[in-house]
């Protein structure tokens, strides 16, 4: 076949709870990548790419449309096992080491103990990891989980090879590492399918692109011919003077400076940046996030006015601090206003009176039911042995607690 990797009006819609059509994920996509090319799948995110991956891999059913790739469906172990894939975040197990993980990806193929064994030792060469092989992965940095992730990707010696996002984490001589590699690959006669968001990357490996927005492809083709602005030219030379507008090859050559004429190329990412916005100009619908340089939301909102409670609130102790002084007749007057609204004032008023000195209430014994205070007779006794002072004569203290004659007479 002429396309390594081909879809037809691929389509995936997820649905919520009630099996309603919620996202187009991707949208009546016809993508076409021919063998021993290197393609750059390109988008924001929420564009499409990683779901679009995943149904070229059969780990995502299709809503609508096919994918192929390399002459059959993924799902067939015949295809699967002529394709290698390193996910975006690398899923692989803490506790086995470097030479443990690729052993353990090389059985899964199905490899001769002599050929796994090969390749291991060459692919930990490659991702500069031979010096840490037995080493547990768990302990690995991002970038190092990468650089095992592509490996494992590797260790099958696939045909067809899908990378997403491969140098996120990795430092630029690692990066450099992977666009040599892809390069060196594509040479083999490798087919390669890349995303990614480091644009540079893909401007300097791929051989063609296509532009992801709201699932569906808004530009394709090869990177120079889009890259390329076609009514404009750009002219190179050495050090000249400011009057050599007019005969600008006359001048050069007569100040022994080289004159080169090209086609301006515009770069990746500013190209990149215009699709993407006059996809958003035309409000094509997308499930991803959609850039904007406007400032909104509480960011442009006015201060509150300040409140009576803002103040009391933000106030010094000092000045929250307020005398209180007794209320006068006149102050609840002016206080409560009118009679009209203030039926109580009159106890107000009352209320507020200072308290007579003359008026003060007097504390009188409790006196028992059914006896006067005559007739209750006096504890001095007890209450001389509190105080402290001696008990008068048994006598003097008869003489007072016994009833006159004229009492007993009477």
């Amino acid at each position: 076949m002429e396309y390594a990797v081909e879809t037809f009006s691929l389509t995936k819609i997820f649905s919520d709870w009630w099996g309603r059509n919620k996202v187009y994920a991707v949208d009546d996509l016809n993508l076409q990548i021919r063998h021993n090319e290197v393609f750059g799948l390109l988008g924001p995110n929420g564009s499409g790419k990683t779901t679009t991956l995943k149904m070229l891999l059969g780990l995502l059913y299709p809503t609508k449309g096919k994918a192929l790739c390399l002459e059959g469906e993924a799902a067939n172990p015949k295809i699967s096992a002529r394709i290698g894939f390193m996910p975006e975040e690398s899923y692989l197990y803490r506790y086995l080491s470097a030479r443990e993980t690729l052993d353990f990806y090389g059985r899964l193929f199905g490899l001769p103990g002599k050929v796994r064994k090969m390749r291991i030792e060459a692919l930990l060469d490659m991702v500069g990891l031979k010096a840490m092989a037995s080493r547990p992965v768990g302990t690995f940095s991002k970038g190092m989980a990468r650089r095992i992730g592509l490996a494992q990707a590797l260790i099958n010696d696939p045909d067809l090879l899908i990378l997403d996002e491969p140098t996120t984490g990795l430092d630029p001589i690692g990066t450099k590492q992977i666009k040599d590699l892809i390069i060196k690959l594509a040479k083999r006669g490798k087919t390669v399918l890349l995303c990614s968001h480091l644009l540079a990357d893909v401007e300097d490996v791929c051989d063609r692109i296509a532009i992801l927005y709201g699932g569906k492809i808004q530009s394709q083709g090869k990177v120079r011919e889009l890259l390329q602005q076609g009514d404009m030219k750009q002219i190179n030379t050495g050090s000249i003077s400011g009057d050599a507008l007019d005969k600008i090859r006359q001048i050069v050559n007569g100040e022994g400076a080289e004159c080169v004429v090209t086609t301006p190329m515009d770069k990746l990412e500013a190209f990149f940046i215009r699709t993407v916005a006059a996809a958003q100009a035309k409000d094509a619908p997308t499930s991803g996030a959609v850039s904007t340089t406007q400032i909104g939301g509480f960011l442009t909102e006015q201060a509150p006015v300040e409140t009576i409670l803002d103040k009391l609130v933000a106030a010094p102790v000092s000045e929250r601090e307020v005398a209180v002084e007794p209320a006068t007749p006149e102050a609840v007057t002016a206080v409560e206003g009118t009679e009209d609204n203030t039926p109580d004032k009159q106890l107000l008023i009352e209320l507020a009176e200072p308290v007579a000195a003359a008026e003060q209430i007097k504390t009188e014994p409790v006196v028992p039911d059914g006896e006067s205070s005559a007739q209750q007779p006096t504890r001095e006794d007890i209450l001389d042995q509190l105080t402290g002072r001696s008990a008068p004569d048994d006598e003097e203290q008869t003489q007072t607690d016994k009833p006159t004659g004229d009492a007993d007479d009477a």
